[in-house]
This record gives structure tokens, sequence and C-alpha cells, in this order.
């Protein structure tokens, strides 16, 4: 041992332990730089458990991933998950930094296979970078689609207000062959010789902005804002009595009151004119041959049905003009006529015939319809509101009636258009999804034509006759909704 601690002239040897140390040292660095390699090229046992759960993940997602894809490409696809999932990474990898030549041909046949081709999946590629793929060409072919659609049909154009209500105005229904025939006078007569059912004049949207302004109204007659006699709420002291009635125009008194002034209109009676609202519908009643023009209604009444409420057997006095009609609001009911109503139960009558009457449906009555047979509504099983337009008899006007301007002239529309509007009667119908063909070309409607300005809000209260005399009107939508 001391022999190796001295060199041949027999000095003591300085670097022993450093000579002695260098093997040793050489071996652990060797050791060190290989283990840094092993874990360079190969996952740690982590990363290989994360890879294999993505690589199921994505082999029971191969239905959503390999979508419009060609078979190449589904193989090729599956090849990779199965790699993953056995841990081949590295061979994949090393088959990544080296690939091997294929024929020009053979890749120009997979470039036109499906939407991908062999060139743009990697190893690399994550399955949720597939998913965005996927996502980003659905985007891309539904504008594709979108784009090709917009150059194929032509522009679609707005119609009209005028073209819009003609079209309307030609799609109402009307019913006029009713037939009920009883023996008066020892005759055969069909007593509802004269109704007419009109369907379709009102729109839901219009059914609904009438049905809130009655709502607005009836609070304001609780409120004590309207005339005395044009809000009435009677007391309910038996079933199918005291519904609410709200009257405008005139006066009408349904039997003897308390001052002896017997039915019908009292002239000397005033209450609230006709709100503007109520106004555009007897113009579209009028212009859409639901009313003829010369039976413009200048009185109306709204009766509000409760659960149970009903109208008993009755004929329209005589002190309005023929014909009348009714409008029905937010639930349906029969309404019944017969010479000779009979009535079962405090609510309920029977007679030969019974009509429904649909939601926003108007009802004409004339002729034996008005004149020979009774009609009743029964108690309706839901709330109901009607709205029934009226002419008055010239000699029966209150004292203080002043005609109303904007309901003056109103002038039916006509069958015959002129070139414009024929051609829209001959060739204009809605298609099955809504839209409507004018002349063979597509159109859009456009917001419905059944409007008013801001005095459909009017204070229905107060004295009018003086200021409707000169042409004014105290309507203030402020005024009316306070």
């Amino acid at each position: 041992m001391k022999g190796e601690n001295f060199n041949q002239d027999g000095n003591f040897n300085k670097n022993w332990r450093r000579q002695q140390r260098k093997p040793w040292s050489s071996e652990y660095q060797y050791k060190q730089g290989q283990q840094k390699r092993e874990d360079v090229s190969s996952p740690n046992r982590n990363e290989e458990e994360a890879v294999k759960a993505a690589a199921e993940l994505l082999s029971r997602r191969m239905a959503f991933l390999t979508a419009d894809l060609c078979e190449a490409c589904k193989g090729l696809l599956q090849d990779r998950f199965d790699q993953l999932a056995q841990g081949n990474i590295g061979q994949q990898e090393e088959q990544e930094k080296h690939p091997s030549p294929s024929p020009s041909s053979g890749a120009t046949e997979r470039e036109g296979e499906g939407i991908y081709s062999s060139s743009c999946i990697s190893a690399g590629t994550s399955w949720a970078d597939l998913v965005q793929q996927e996502e980003e060409d659905e985007i891309e072919s539904e504008e594709r689609r979108r784009e090709e659609q917009e150059q194929e049909e032509p522009p679609k154009r707005v119609l009209s207000r005028d073209e819009r209500e003609y079209i309307r105005f030609m799609a109402v229904g009307r019913k006029k062959d009713f037939m009920c025939f009883e023996r008066v006078n020892g005759k055969l007569v069909n007593v509802v010789q004269g109704l007419e059912l009109h369907t379709g004049v009102f729109s839901a949207a219009e059914q609904n902005r009438i049905v809130d302004f009655i709502y607005q109204v009836q609070e304001q007659g609780r409120k004590k804002q309207l005339r005395e006699r044009t809000y009435s709420e009677p007391r309910k002291w038996m079933r199918g009595k005291g519904r609410i009635t709200i009257q405008f125009g005139c006066c009408y008194n349904y039997a003897v009151d308390k001052s002896g002034n017997p039915p019908g209109i009292i002239r000397n009676e005033d209450v609230d004119p006709i709100p503007p609202l109520f106004k555009t519908a007897i113009r579209r009643l009028v212009r859409w041959h639901v009313l003829p023009p010369s039976c413009v209604p200048d009185s109306c009444i709204v009766n509000i049905y409760e659960e149970g409420d009903c109208i008993p057997p009755h004929i329209d006095h005589h002190d309005f003009d023929r014909p009348f009609c009714t409008i029905s609001f937010l639930s349906e009911c029969n309404i019944i006529f017969g010479t000779n109503l009979k009535i079962l139960a405090p609510g309920e009558f029977a007679g030969p015939i019974a009509i429904p009457l649909p939601l926003g449906s108007v009802l004409v009555l004339n002729g034996n319809g008005a004149d020979v047979a009774k009609h009743s509504v029964p108690a309706v099983p839901h709330r109901r509101i009607s709205i029934t337009f009226r002419k008055m008899d010239q000699s029966k006007l209150p004292y203080n009636f002043v005609p109303e301007p904007d309901l003056q002239g109103i002038e039916p529309l006509s069958y015959m258009k002129d070139n414009r509007h024929s051609q829209s009667e001959q060739s204009s119908h809605p298609s099955a999804d809504g839209e409507i063909i004018l002349n063979g070309e597509s159109v859009l409607p456009a917001a419905p034509s059944f409007s008013a300005d801001s005095t459909d809000f009017p204070p229905l209260s107060g004295s009018h006759s003086a200021n409707r005399q000169h042409g004014k009107s105290k309507f203030s939508r402020n005024r009316f909704l306070n």
C-alpha cells in the first residue's frame, strides 16, 4: 500500500487519491448520462397511462371522429389510436421523423377522398384538435350552403301596407249559408237567414291589443273616471246575472230604469265617445266587407263575461239599424237562435240551432237572424269579452250626438282592383310555411296593418260634445293611463 503512495524516485505521489477516484467518477458520469437519455427518449409511467386513457376515449368516439372521412383516413386514425393504446409512441415518432416516400399518384388519390387525407392528420394531433377541426368544417360547410341558397333564390321583397291588407282581406273566411227552418205564421221560414260569420278578421296580436285596452277601460270605470252611464258593474244576485258592460256612443237602457225611462236609447244621457282603437276596428269591418258602408256603426257596447255569466233570449232593440255585429274575444262559446228558446235553468237555454263563435270571429246579424229569431248566450265556461257594434236610428240619436269625422266616407276594398291589385288577387297566396307568393315571387310580409297612434288610449270621461263640434278632442294617452 505504501509503494502505491510513492513514485519510482521514492518521492510521495500527490495525485494518488485523484488517480484512484478517476475510474469511479467516469463510471458514475456514464451511468447518469445513460439514465438521462432514457428519460428523454421514453415517456414516464404517468404519461403512458394518460396517453392510453386518451386512446381508449378516442376509440369510443370513432363514429364521431371519422364522420365524413374516407375509408383510408378511418383506417389510419384507428391504427394511430391502437398504437397509442399499446404504448408504441416512440415507434410512431420515429416514423414521423423519417417518413417513407410514397408514390405521387397514390397521394393524389388520397387527397381526393373524404374531407381529410393522411397528410392532414399527424401523430401529434390531439383529439381536441380533431373535434375543433370537425366543428370548423361544419360551420364552413353551412356557410357555403347558405351562400349557394342565396345565390339560387331571388331576393324577397317586403309587401307594401296596401298589399298586406289586400292579401289578408282575401283570406277572410265567410259563412253565409246558415239554415234553420221553423214555422212562422203557418209557413216554414229560415229563421237564421241573414246571419254571417266572418273569421280571420283580427289576428291574435290584434285581439290581445283590444283586450288589454278593454281591461284598462274597466279599471278606469272602477275608479269612477268614466261617465256615470258608461261603465256598469251590477251585483251578481243570481247565476248568469251581473255581467259588466261598457257603453260608447250612446246610453242604452235594457229595462225600465229608476227614472222611468223605457228600454232603448236614452237621448238625454251622454256616455264616453268611441275610442280611436275601436274606430280603427270599425273601419276594417267596413273596408273588409263585413259591414256595409251604409251602416257604419256609431255606437258599441262591451260585455265582459265571468265564468257562468250569460245573455238571456232577446231580439235587439229597433232603436238600432240592421245589420249589426258582435266580435268574440278570450274564449269560444255558442250562441243559440230560435223563435222559441227554452230556459232550462238559470243561465241554461235550448234552441233549434247553436252556432260556435271562434276567437276573433265577427258574427253579423241581419234579416230573419236579427228580427225573427231570438238569440242568447248560455252561461260561459270561461271568461269572455264581446264587442257589439251598432248604428243608431237617425230618429233616436242622443241630443248631443255629433258624428265622428273619421268614420265618414269609408270605402270598402274592391274585389276587382286596379292592375297592381288585380294581379295580387289572381296570383297572391300564402305558402305552407307562411310566406306569401305574389306573381310567382316570394315576398315577406311586414308588420301587421292593424295599428293606431297614441290616441288609442284617450280619456273617456268629461265633457266632449262641445269640443267635438269644433273638430277637437281631449284625447290624451297620459290622462287615460293615470
